[in-house]
């Protein structure tokens, strides 16, 4: 049965939270009160823009109030999710990689990548043809009507381009097909939809307006309807986000809150320099928080080696991956232990048989599965037919001297000397960060990332780098306003100290 027009209260109210501010916490913690008040929980709805966020958010819920994440909480979701699942669609029906590069084959054009992330659905891809069709779609826009206000647009044709969209749209039609913006095309003609007591949209500043149009949707639904997000963290215009369209949202709300409160910004000058950053910005709320009592530190280097990084933990930012290169050569120069683009410097299994090896040779016993991984590092340091460790019984553990008597181990000198088949300067980087004392057995303490990537993240030292590309550069000509709130972002992950690098480049940069 269709509900009538009217039948909701609708009540909204969007709450604005500063970096730091607890906006997840205050969010669950008005899940709590919700709940207390006798609401259901499969009636509470909280949607967010990334995957990472629903499941921390469910996580939580379902920690603090004892419930089942999948059964209690089932609608602690990515809008794409939901609309996944209202339609009942399946993991078959989606266009992947593959999908792609056969439309780019049967079409004659090159296609090497092409996925919508299944974190926060944006969609990236080698092929320019296709992001600007994507991005075209989350705007809500005429194709030609985008690609005509695109002030940056480089070896494009438009009837190419207009084609290439027809083409798209009869494959995925022949192959029965969706990519992530048709499952809210779809979901929108939807006309039996849940009914949500309160409806939470985290990270709402992070929104297309093909995004937004589902939120409205749902929201008339909705009793009530809490829209969260901070307009200042606004960084994915690039992938079509609409911050305009959340800002506008303070004429039809019923109230405003401001989180005032930071957890994460240390006073003094970090605080300072993040305003002074933000405060550039022309379209944004006005809006003012209290950073921590704790005096944060800033300093400034015209070159990345004289950065010292060999305490604490880091997340080292730029707006774009290689520019992290000269950050990663420093690490491995020095023996520390970093993580880029998720990926450690050294592998965990590396790493596992390393600190076992020496256990082992302490005299500590190892299981079977322990030892399975040690041996694929030792090569003829054991014996043919033993190297895969099919000797070894599932229930017993073994000292290094009984592998040696009875399963093909034939020696048992520093790692060094024992593992074969390591490139020298994997061997050199592992010996320099085990003679540095560096915890190895454990979570890199450096973490390398975009800015894009880290947004959400913090750590004790940040270190900031200023160098931008020329499309970065070219946008801010005409739009300054995203790199504002991209390099404010970066510069409020620090909670304790903010490290700022001079660019190679001060033509092409963005000067803090």
């Amino acid at each position: 049965m269709k509900e009538q027009k009217g039948s909701y209260k609708n009540m909204k109210t969007i709450i604005l939270g500063p970096p730091g501010t607890g906006k997840t916490t205050t969010l669950l913690n008005l899940v709590d009160e919700f709940i207390q008040q006798g609401i259901r929980p499969r009636q509470i709805g909280y949607f967010s823009f990334t995957k990472k966020a629903a499941n921390e958010a469910a996580n939580r819920a379902s920690e603090k109030f004892g419930l089942d994440k999948d059964n209690d909480l089932p609608f602690f979701r990515t809008l794409h999710s939901y609309a996944f699942n209202q339609l009942g669609m399946t993991k078959e029906k989606m266009m992947k990689v593959e999908d792609y590069r056969e439309f780019g084959q049967k079409c004659g054009i090159p296609i090497k990548t092409a996925k919508f992330s299944s974190d926060d659905g944006t969609f990236n891809s080698d092929n320019e043809y296709l992001t600007i069709i994507n991005t075209a779609a989350v705007k809500r826009m005429d194709l030609l009507e985008y690609y005509d206000s695109r002030k940056n647009i480089l070896d494009i044709e438009r009837n190419t381009l207009f084609l290439l969209s027809e083409e798209l749209k009869k494959f995925k039609k022949e192959k029965g097909l969706k990519d992530f913006n048709d499952l809210i095309e779809d979901f929108l003609l939807k006309e039996t939809l849940n009914k949500f007591e309160v409806l939470f949209i985290d990270e709402a500043q992070d929104l297309s307006l093909l995004q937004w149009d589902m939120v409205r949707k749902i929201w008339a639904r909705a009793e009530k309807t809490y829209i969260a997000g901070d307009d200042d963290q606004a960084i994915f215009k690039w992938a079509g986000a609409d911050v305009d369209h959340f800002i506008a949202l303070k004429e039809e709300v019923d109230d405003i809150k401001i989180l005032d409160q930071s957890y994460r910004i240390p006073g003094g000058p970090i605080h300072e320099l993040s305003q002074n950053i933000i405060n550039k910005v022309q379209n944004r709320f006005k809006k003012e928080y209290k950073p921590r009592e704790e005096q944060g530190i800033l300093k400034r280097y015209s070159d990345i080696t004289q950065v010292d990084m060999s305490e604490g933990n880091w997340l080292v930012l730029s707006s774009a991956n290689y520019f992290l290169d000269d950050a990663k050569d420093l690490c491995e120069i020095q023996g520390w232990y970093y993580q880029y683009k998720g990926i450690n410097s050294v592998s965990l299994k590396l790493l596992l048989a390393l600190n076992n090896w020496e256990s082992w040779r302490k005299g500590e016993k190892l299981n079977h599965l322990e030892i399975k991984n040690i041996y694929q590092y030792l090569g003829s340091n054991v014996l043919v037919g033993f190297q895969k460790g099919k000797t070894l019984h599932s229930d017993a553990k073994y000292t290094l001297k009984e592998c040696q008597e009875q399963h093909g181990l034939v020696v048992s000198d520093v790692w060094f000397k024992s593992f074969e088949g390591l490139d020298p300067m994997t061997e050199t980087y592992i010996r320099n960060m085990r003679a540095n004392g560096e915890m190895i057995n454990k979570n890199p303490r450096i973490i390398m990332s975009t800015i894009h990537g880290a947004k959400g993240g913090e750590a004790d030292k940040v270190l900031l780098m200023q160098d931008i590309t020329n499309a970065a550069l070219e946008t801010f000509s005409y739009d300054p306003d995203e790199l504002h709130r991209l390099f404010y972002t970066g510069a409020t992950r620090a909670k304790r100290e903010l490290h700022v690098l001079d660019p190679k480049n001060f033509d092409r940069a963005y000067i803090i």
